[in-house]
């Protein structure tokens, strides 16, 4: 008989640096799960994306078990690290902060392809220049 699902909490937390702190904390700490565990897993799986921040998502069985699924980063985080700016501009319209390419930019879509809802790359990539002008960055040709 399957386990009886208590919640599912979606949580984003730097890569490999899951401490007790918040946000893991205090997202999981209310249901009573073994904080210690969720933690070595998640480092032990997202030890090779250090420097992003990784979504994921805990399923909180009644027996105070849980599972997680990890997610890619999102879209803004890895069109920073392309373009190599610190953060979006403030007035995306006005001012650009940086310029990503094409090819740059079907890299991350097809990184997100899975987490996003399109059927092809190009829906994909469209959906991440979308995100990309309203952060400020240009898409060149």
């Amino acid at each position: 008989m399957a386990k009886k699902v208590k919640a599912v909490v979606k949580v984003q937390i730097p890569a490999g640096k899951a401490t007790a702190a918040p946000p893991v904390g205090t997202a999981l700490g209310p249901h009573g799960i073994n904080m210690g565990a969720f933690i070595k897993e998640y480092n032990d799986k997202t030890a090779s994306m250090v420097g992003s921040v990784v979504p994921v998502v805990v399923t909180i069985f009644e027996d105070r078990s849980f599972t997680f699924v990890t997610k890619s980063p999102p879209a803004a985080d890895l069109i920073r690290k392309e373009a190599g700016i610190e953060k979006g501009s403030p007035q995306p319209n006005k001012s650009l902060v940086g310029k990503i390419s094409k090819a740059q930019v079907r890299k991350i879509a097809e990184m997100k392809q899975n987490d996003l809802n399109a059927n092809t790359v190009e829906s994909a990539m469209r959906m991440v220049e979308g995100t990309a002008r309203s952060m400020g960055v240009e898409v060149t040709a």
